[in-house]
């Protein structure tokens, strides 16, 4: 999107707000103050539009290779689950047979993808939730972590989540840490279908696995949270439908893979704990419990990255916006946008920062029963230097 000068960021305003039927022209009067957050800033690009299922999971490698995650959760799509971008459509990775429903053994292929994450090596990590919309449970093998080396697309490792699993787990999103473990270690958010979020560790060479933080306020959902969405107030309340349960969700690792950083979905906090700490498996609970550290509000996020300076984003349903978290704490504004609906996977690269739009507020179960999603969904980036310019004492 343009920058628009401060001189006539009120007549934009104006026009969208009369173009879109908010106001009429007799109730605008020149000297009226407006809200400039009404009004796009930052640089939005499309990247890719899909018209069948929603995407979710984001992934780009540093040669500038695009992966997007469809998981099956929500919809028991027939589609590829994992996919690459190749010339504006989704080709199945690493092939059909892994990535389509398929009748073999549920280790041997992808059944629900949803989020993942490139390691430092430039290897892909997928997180398979392994569960379907209409069928009840997970069945064994379905669930788990997969790498794949994305020049031979093969499969580098594959875990099965077995001890850290339950029944009405939703594990939603993964970083991969090569500092700790002979092979690296996996850190999983169990976003929880039912009642139980946690934090899931996946020591990826020998494959054990734990659930941490279970029941601590950095991994479980806030009662009577409300998040302002599509404009409209959605309240969650447990077994209310009327916004998403939401256990531990965003995460993603420091530049320098010392700390990692996760929040629930229904929470404006952010909190973090030493990979040093939760990567050891003979660290108790009352250790790891006192190690976590609440650093502030980030916003309601369903998604985290961090760029190669250490910068965190944050996508922001609420705002139509990606926000950044500096080292020190402060935040600004990377993008803002009204096609921005529910951005949920995200990744930053060195000069672009990658969102998925999945409209999830959108879905019939939050809605009375109606799919008010509006396909096609959409992957955008937006440029991460300079930061636009949304000085809001400047707006008149």
């Amino acid at each position: 999107m343009p920058h628009f000068p401060h001189t006539c960021l009120r007549a934009v305003l104006v026009a969208t707000l009369m173009a879109s039927g908010a106001v009429s022209a007799q109730s605008v009067a020149p000297a009226d103050a407006a809200d400039p957050a009404a009004v796009p800033a930052g640089s939005l690009e499309v990247v890719a539009r899909f018209d069948g299922p929603g995407p979710s999971g984001i992934a780009v490698t540093p040669g500038g290779r695009v992966f997007v995650g469809f998981p099956r959760h929500a919809d028991n799509h027939r589609g590829a689950t994992l996919g690459e971008l190749v010339d504006g459509r989704i080709v199945p990775f690493p092939d059909a047979a892994t990535s389509l429903p398929s009748t073999a053994p549920y280790p041997d292929w992808l059944v629900s993808v949803h989020g993942m994450t490139i390691d430092a090596a430039g290897r892909l990590w997928a997180i398979d939730d392994g569960k379907r919309a209409g069928i009840d449970g997970i069945p064994p093998g379905a669930a788990k972590v997969v790498g794949f080396d994305p020049d031979t697309r093969a499969v580098v490792a594959s875990v099965v989540l077995e001890a850290a699993l339950l029944q009405d787990s939703h594990m939603n999103d993964l970083r991969v840490d090569l500092r700790h473990g002979a092979r690296g270690t996996a850190y999983i958010t169990d976003s929880s279908f039912g009642d139980a979020p946690a934090l899931v560790v996946v020591d990826i060479a020998s494959g054990r696995q734990r659930r941490v933080l279970e029941g601590h306020v950095s991994t479980r959902p806030e009662a009577g949270f409300m998040a302002i969405l599509d404009g409209k107030p959605m309240r969650y309340d447990a077994g209310h439908p009327g916004f998403p349960s939401g256990g531990a969700d965003a995460i993603t690792l420091s530049a320098d893979s010392a700390t990692l950083y996760y929040a629930p979905l229904t929470s404006r906090r952010l909190y973090s704990i030493p990979t040093a700490v939760l990567s050891d498996f003979s660290t108790d609970a009352t250790t790891l419990a006192a190690a976590v550290r609440d650093e502030g509000e980030k916003g309601f996020a369903d998604g985290m990255a961090t760029d190669p300076q250490g910068r965190l984003y944050t996508t922001n349903g609420e705002h139509d916006a990606i926000l950044r978290r500096w080292p020190d704490g402060r935040f600004d504004v990377v993008v803002r946008d009204p096609r921005i609906v529910w951005p949920d996977g995200i990744h930053a690269t060195a000069t672009h920062v990658y969102v998925t739009l999945g409209q999830w507020d959108r879905l019939p179960g939050f809605n009375q029963g109606r799919d008010l999603r509006q396909p096609p969904y959409l992957l955008v980036r937006a440029p991460i230097d300079p930061p636009p310019q949304v000085d809001a004492a400047a707006s008149d």
